[in-house]
């Protein structure tokens, strides 16, 4: 029995709370759905019905009533209001602007101009409008406006460069400039070169480096080191002299280099320089791709090696290093920043020795190329020696020297291969700062493979050379020797005397050869450590004068059983083109039935004729050791012919 009643109270207590809890819980829904009324009715509430239900002092600081007031009712007259007049505002805009881009215009910059300013066809959205003072005489209001325009607008900048530079159209600029200097070299196969079409691309250079290699008191020279691997759009427009046109495409453009910036000179007024040059310092790297559009540029063969020898021969001749461009910044004469002249190099091939066999029958057939600046225009060809490895040219070359500290004389060596491309033997440099001006420098050089990787061991011969720097304005005991109009060298026109020439040219315009005729006494003093000849480990030297253009010979006594002969003996040669000329000294061995060669040197006659008298110990050439000891003297006899 108990049992029953403890159940139904548990079911009543049970049905109780569960009431209890329904209920309180749809009174909580109630509650909150009331709220949420509540809060929706403030949210739809304006200004004008907070102001009903509260005045302004009840509310807390935070709470700012704007006197901006929407205007979207204005917004669709706007547009189409601009849409028609847009072209007022442009010009408006310009006219206002201008002075002030002009008064704050930066000093690199010589002028800053619109070219171009249009707002474009989107209207500006005018989201609100406030005002801001109410006075008797006026109104001010204030708009609040947001546009995202598409308007059209470009700058025309003007750079102290002397170029100008259109934002948007540099390329264009970069074609103008470049286009004469691709025409001056234009190749003779070719009767056009210009660009049909010129983008540099979205890759910018990277410099990789800066330093200051000189400090002077008038003036700061900069060294810029760049790289660039562009995307450029270079499509160049070729005509053949065949009337066929090619779309040639400029590909794969990778360049490194270092650019030369000079500041000067310093003053005190801002920017604290004068002007500054530019120039294209040194040329690591040029890589380039031709492609012909829709077609193969070997189909005509030679044009793809003469575009590409007219590329680099217009960098080389517009901007590589010593030429230079002057851009003033601050008015002033600053033509003695120019590239000019410096004076001339004569340049005497003589000979190379132990050349390189480049032929798989017979020897190499050499000849040499000179150049100080690597113009197809101011590069000098020897002749060809056919069958030799063991050359002598004795030619005479003469350069313009436009920068004694920094430029330098290449000689490169070739085999000569006839209808086909010549093969390199071996090159050499010789820097022209190391060169006496007035004096002769004779000198040997090692040929190498690569002039920039002086790494190269292995023997590929050596080439005799004999220079001389004449420099301009500067007296070196010639009555002036520099003509523009004669048919001589430099060292022609430094011997040639008594000349009736003003101001460094012939009042005469007929042409003058120089001569240079005399008398060469040659003293054979001695040699030392001659290899030996002779079983015995002995010699018979003797030694062997001839000179090269005559012909004429003389020989020395022979000395006996001896690896260290003292001649003192003399001969005199009657040379008749003193310049031209050159003497052969051979060192022989006599034996009971027959003679022996045992070396030989060869001798040219510039320093003598310039020095008068000079004693030298030469090294014998074909020999593994031995010197013999000569001295030259000349007696002059000059003479003028006229062509």
């Amino acid at each position: 029995m108990s049992f029953v009643v403890g159940l139904v109270i548990g079911i009543v207590l049970g049905f109780g709370f569960i009431f209890v809890f329904v209920k309180l819980q749809n009174d909580r829904s109630k509650s909150r759905i009331a709220l949420a009324n509540t809060v929706a009715a403030f949210a739809r509430m304006s200004r004008e019905d907070s102001r009903k239900l509260l005045a302004p002092e009840y509310y807390p600081s935070w709470v700012v009533f704007s006197q901006r007031q929407k205007l979207s009712i204005i917004a669709p007259l706007n547009s189409t209001y601009f849409a028609c007049t847009f072209r007022i505002p442009s010009e408006l805009i310009k006219e206002n602007v201008e002075p002030v881009l002009e008064q704050y215009r930066p000093i690199v910059l010589s002028s800053l101009t619109f070219s171009k300013l249009t707002l474009g066809t989107v209207a500006p959205q005018f989201t609100g409008v406030s005002v801001i003072e109410e006075q008797s005489d006026g109104i001010t209001l204030e708009l609040e406006m947001n546009w995202d325009g598409n308007p059209d607008i470009v700058l025309d900048v003007k750079t102290r460069l002397g170029v100008g530079l259109p934002v948007q159209a540099a390329s264009e600029l970069i074609k103008e400039n470049v286009e004469p200097v691709l025409e001056q070299y234009r190749p003779i196969v070719l009767s056009s070169l210009t660009f049909s079409k010129l983008t540099l691309g979205t890759v910018a250079p990277q410099f990789t480096g800066v330093s200051v290699i000189e400090e002077q008191s008038d003036g700061i020279t900069l060294e810029l080191e760049m790289n660039w691997d562009g995307n450029p759009d270079i499509v160049l427009d070729v005509k053949t002299r065949l009337g066929v046109g090619l779309p040639v495409q400029v590909k794969d453009i990778g360049f490194t280099g270092v650019f030369r910036l000079i500041f000067k000179p310093l003053v005190n007024e801002f920017p604290c320089f004068g002007a500054v040059s530019f120039s294209l310092r040194q040329k690591k790297k040029m890589d380039f791709t031709l492609k012909v559009v829709g077609g193969d540029i070997s189909a005509i063969p030679g044009v793809a090696d003469a575009l590409e020898s007219t590329i680099h021969d217009a960098v080389e001749d517009s901007i590589t290093w010593p030429v230079r461009k002057v851009i003033p910044i601050l008015p002033g004469d600053y033509s003695d920043l120019e590239l000019k002249p410096m004076g001339t190099l004569e340049v005497k091939l003589v000979q190379a020795h132990g050349l390189t066999n480049k032929d798989l029958v017979g020897k190499s057939d050499p000849f040499a190329k000179l150049y100080i600046r690597p113009l197809r225009s101011r590069t000098k060809t020897s002749k060809v020696i056919d069958n030799d490895l063991n050359p002598v040219w004795n030619e005479h070359f003469e350069f313009v020297v436009e920068d004694i500290s920094t430029q330098h004389l290449t000689v490169k060596i070739y085999d000569d291969d006839g209808l086909q491309a010549s093969e390199l033997i071996g090159g050499a440099q010789v820097k022209l700062s190391e060169l006496e001006p007035g004096k002769v420098k004779d000198v040997w050089l090692k040929l190498v493979k690569d002039l920039e990787i002086h790494r190269d061991n292995k023997d590929r011969g050596k080439v005799h050379l004999e220079l001389l720097y004449c420099p301009y304005g500067v007296g070196n005991g010639f009555e002036k020797p520099f003509r523009s109009n004669l048919t001589m060298t430099s060292l022609e026109r430094a011997l040639k005397m008594g000349s009736s020439a003003e101001d460094g040219y012939l009042a005469d315009t007929k042409k003058r050869t120089v001569i240079i005729r005399g008398v060469l006494s040659v003293t054979v003093i001695s040699a030392e450590d001659l290899p030996p000849a002779d079983l015995m480990g002995k010699a018979d030297p003797f030694v062997v004068l001839t000179m090269k253009k005559s012909g004429t010979r003389n020989k020395t006594r022979v000395v006996n059983e001896n690896l260290n002969p003292i001649w003192n003996q003399t001969f005199d040669f009657v040379v008749e083109d003193g310049l031209h000329d050159m003497l052969i000294a051979e060192v022989w061995d006599h034996d009971t039935f027959g003679k022996d060669f045992m070396g030989k040197c060869i001798v040219t006659l510039t320093r003598v004729i310039l020095e008068g008298e000079y004693k030298e110990s030469f090294q014998v050439d074909g020999t593994k050791s031995g010197k013999l000891t000569l001295n030259l003297k000349w007696l002059a006899q000059p003479l003028y012919r006229n062509s």
